[in-house]
């Protein structure tokens, strides 16, 4: 385990040891906060009930997120109601999920979607993930095979997703989504799953497995406050930026060539 001090501390504040964990996969849950919050200045509302599990509803109410951790197997439910030309769908994500992996699917919720197509395979195929066809059934497994991702088709066509993480004891996680999952969903999914990145754990909240490798650092509360301030002012910038696109222009009772150019003197 390697031994890191960060530097540029300011007086008064104790530093408290954390680890960078990796695979990020195997990290353990984490902290909920940093899927809801990013959810909440999102405009999702908190609808959950005394005493029972958290709830989250999207703006648009739309799309419901529950997570449970008392119940067996409990964890992240994601669920979507029919709309339009979009059938329901849902996903389903064990407690032990990384929130850091959990939020590439639920941060993606927030997001416009990409003009291209979908790929749940390419960010896999990026860091080198091993590859398997069989039949209609396609597998990808980590390089170090703690972490996984299948596709699995029936004889009717029904297509399923299914995704997890496992240490040499067994201890892990597992993922599954519907077919009718949008795919950019899944491959916001995919994405954070495959990252490289590390995941940093207090102390006392890293999973004991000799599949993990950590680094030991020296991080101050303030330090924290500021990794979490920036993504959630990401949040806040993307929802108002939404927002802003969507709202009619304000009225004016100035003459139409005199409105047009102050508009665009604003701008």
């Amino acid at each position: 385990m390697k031994k890191t001090q960060w530097q540029g501390w300011g007086p008064g504040e104790q530093a408290e040891q954390h680890y960078l964990v990796e695979p990020r996969a195997l990290a353990g849950g984490g902290d909920i906060r940093h899927v809801l919050e990013f959810l909440r200045v999102s405009g999702w509302r908190d609808r959950s009930k005394k005493r029972g599990p958290l709830v989250w509803e999207s703006p648009d109410r739309g799309v419901r997120l529950s997570y449970d951790p008392y119940t067996q197997p409990g964890g992240w439910i994601i669920r979507s109601a029919a709309r339009e030309q979009e059938a329901e769908w849902w996903a389903v994500i064990g407690r032990q999920a990384p929130v850091e992996i959990v939020a590439g699917l639920t941060d993606a919720l927030t997001h416009s979607r990409f003009a291209h197509a979908p790929n749940v395979w390419a960010p896999l195929e990026e860091q080198h993930w091993h590859t398997q066809f069989e039949g209609r059934h396609y597998t990808a497994s980590s390089p170090d095979g703690t972490a996984w991702m299948h596709f699995r088709q029936d004889g009717g066509g029904n297509a399923l997703w299914w995704s997890g993480a496992r240490d040499e004891g067994g201890n892990g996680w597992t993922a599954q989504f519907a077919p009718s999952t949008p795919m950019h969903l899944v491959q916001a999914f995919s994405t954070a799953l495959a990252s490289p990145e590390p995941v940093m754990r207090p102390r006392g909240r890293v999973p004991h497995s000799a599949k993990i490798r950590t680094t030991s650092v020296s991080v101050l509360p303030s330090q924290l406050g500021t990794w979490q301030q920036a993504r959630i002012a990401a949040a806040r910038a993307a929802t108002w930026a939404r927002n802003s696109v969507r709202s009619p222009r304000p009225r004016t009772t100035s003459r139409p060539q005199a409105g047009a150019s102050a508009f665009r003197a604003r701008r």
